[in-house]
């Protein structure tokens, strides 16, 4: 094998791993009926890369009354096929073989039945040696009453290395030949040859004319540059030219790779609608940090937690007045009347103090928009089957999406009704005050009543709470104690609105890192996935392009 076939053998081995590649990602995305020819095609290319490359499997194929049996008795030099004029007389394939060794396997593949094979002998063979390695099938007819429940004729010619089309004069543009087998052959030029038969029935002019015509029905066809050889079997005008046509193809030992590459080539014209040949940007490996910042902040808003965070500042705040403040003025707030009662409206503190008990929700709705804006972000430029993908890709979770963020952030939530330690030993030293201050109003009452009025006497350990003198210390002690626990309020409360700023930021970060996680593996990892698998598949139909 020359070096040009091996490295064309090589090409051919890698567009075909790309479409085994394509068959295996396209489920859902590539029609089924596609599929099922990429895989068959697969399933050939591989049965006849195996088998003899020495070999170059040539089928006669055409209609009734063609001649096709006779130009294949005079092309062999023998009478191998029977031939008749008005029925076909062709019911199973005939194979003549120019060099046996080796194409036994190829003919089981082919599936001739073994009486039905013939080989040249060398004592026949001198002189043809150009054509050593050749395999001529003479097919069924294929418009014939067997053809209609046989297919052996259309399964050859799908499977054949190079197929002659042997047509007539008088039917040469025959609807049923051009209509299932021509229009398909765009593109497979190099592994057609079209030979217009029983040329002795027309004069020169009449063979020339016809020639042109069928030609220029081949282009429009789609057939780019046919090859037509004009022959007659039974005067054996032409087959000359017939044979130097075969000979030159089996001696490059390139049909069965053509063949192939131009199945190739027709099947990616068919994929190519999935992924437009144009330049199109290749999608993204993987989710950008700006669509997962995007989709974290939606999510965030979807659950609400910009408002966790500001219920539990406000109820830090509502609390925080019950136990750090000044216990004086508790009590004489607690005197005076609520405006919110006179206005008939709910107790704005016990709403507050209610969410503490409620669990964190998220809206499917705002979930499912967040979601869907992601995966069209992704998808610019994709056919709709993979727009589809990805758009489903980020939604196969979803159902599940609201709960699962609900019930993950009911787990970080802190229990707004909680109170911190150093509030309970706020409250214990705001009462010590309160006492420190009481215990001097009874020592000044206790000094003016014995001091002052002389009402009656002290017991002698207890004279110091009747001395006259004691007075200014004591009032200075008990202003002292006023401005202690004011200061102690004041300083307080600026410290819960600062920790509760610190708690409601310590709490976002926390609920946006879970919701993140959430997002990662229930959105983005599914997403990613798919991303990955359309970027597979436009790789693989790079290399199946060539």
């Amino acid at each position: 094998m020359s070096v040009g076939t091996t490295q064309t053998r090589q090409g051919l081995a890698g567009r075909l791993a790309a479409l085994a590649r394509i068959v295996e990602l396209g489920p859902g995305k590539v029609e089924p009926k596609l599929l099922a020819d990429s895989g068959q095609l697969l399933l050939r290319a591989g049965d006849r890369l195996k088998l003899s490359s020495d070999h170059t499997v040539v089928a006669l194929a055409g209609g009734t009354g063609s001649g096709k049996s006779t130009l294949f008795n005079s092309v062999s030099g023998l009478e191998l096929s029977p031939t008749g004029v008005r029925r076909p007389t062709t019911a199973r394939t005939h194979a003549c073989v120019w060099g046996l060794e080796g194409a036994g396997p190829l003919l089981d593949w082919l599936q001739i039945q073994w009486r039905h094979r013939f080989a040249r002998a060398s004592a026949l063979d001198r002189g043809e040696s150009q054509l050593h390695g050749l395999i001529l099938l003479d097919l069924p007819d294929h418009d014939s009453i067997r053809a209609l429940t046989d297919t052996e004729a259309d399964r050859l010619i799908q499977i054949a290395d190079l197929v002659v089309w042997v047509l007539d004069p008088q039917k040469y543009a025959d609807a049923s030949t051009h209509r299932r087998y021509v229009t398909d052959l765009a593109g497979h030029e190099a592994v057609a040859i079209f030979v217009l038969n029983q040329a002795d029935r027309l004069e020169a002019e009449e063979l020339a004319e016809c020639v042109a015509d069928l030609n220029g029905l081949l282009r429009r066809e789609g057939v780019a540059d046919p090859v037509i050889v004009a022959t007659s079997a039974i005067t054996g005008r032409g087959v000359d030219s017939l044979k130097a046509v075969l000979a030159e193809t089996v001696s490059k030992r390139r049909a069965a790779v053509q063949r192939l590459e131009a199945d190739l080539d027709r099947l990616t014209l068919r994929l190519s609608k999935l992924v437009p040949t144009g330049e199109i940007p290749a999608a993204p490996a993987s989710v950008d940090d700006a669509r997962r910042i995007g989709l974290t902040d939606a999510l965030c808003d979807a659950v609400g937690v910009p408002a966790v965070g500001e219920a539990l500042e406000n109820v830090y705040g509502v609390r925080s007045i019950e136990w750090i403040g000044w216990p004086y003025a508790r009590w004489v707030a607690k005197l005076r009347p609520d405006p919110l009662n006179s206005l008939r409206l709910s107790d704005l503190r016990d709403e507050i103090r209610g969410v503490a008990g409620d669990s964190v929700s998220a809206q499917p709705a705002e979930v499912d928009n967040a979601v869907h804006a992601l995966s069209d972000g992704l998808t610019s430029g994709m056919h709709e089957a993979w727009q589809n993908g990805i758009r489903d890709a980020a939604r196969s979770r979803s159902a599940q999406l609201p709960q699962v963020l609900s019930e993950e952030l009911s787990e970080i939530a802190p229990r707004l009704d909680r109170v911190p330690v150093w509030w309970r030993l706020l409250l214990v030293w705001q009462y010590l005050l309160v006492l420190l201050f009481v215990a001097g109003v009874a020592w000044v009452g206790t000094t003016v009543l014995y001091g002052v009025l002389g009402i009656g006497k002290l017991p002698s350990n207890l004279v110091v709470f009747g001395e006259t003198a004691s007075l200014p210390w004591v009032g200075l002690m008990m202003l002292s104690v006023l401005g202690l626990g004011l200061l102690t309020a004041v300083a307080s409360r600026n410290f819960i609105v600062l920790g509760a700023g610190n708690e409601r930021d310590r709490l976002e970060r926390e609920m946006r890192r879970r919701v993140a996680g959430v997002a990662e593996s229930m959105v983005i990892e599914p997403v990613e996935r798919e991303l990955a698998r359309y970027n597979e598949f436009s790789m693989a139909m790079r290399s199946m392009r060539g």
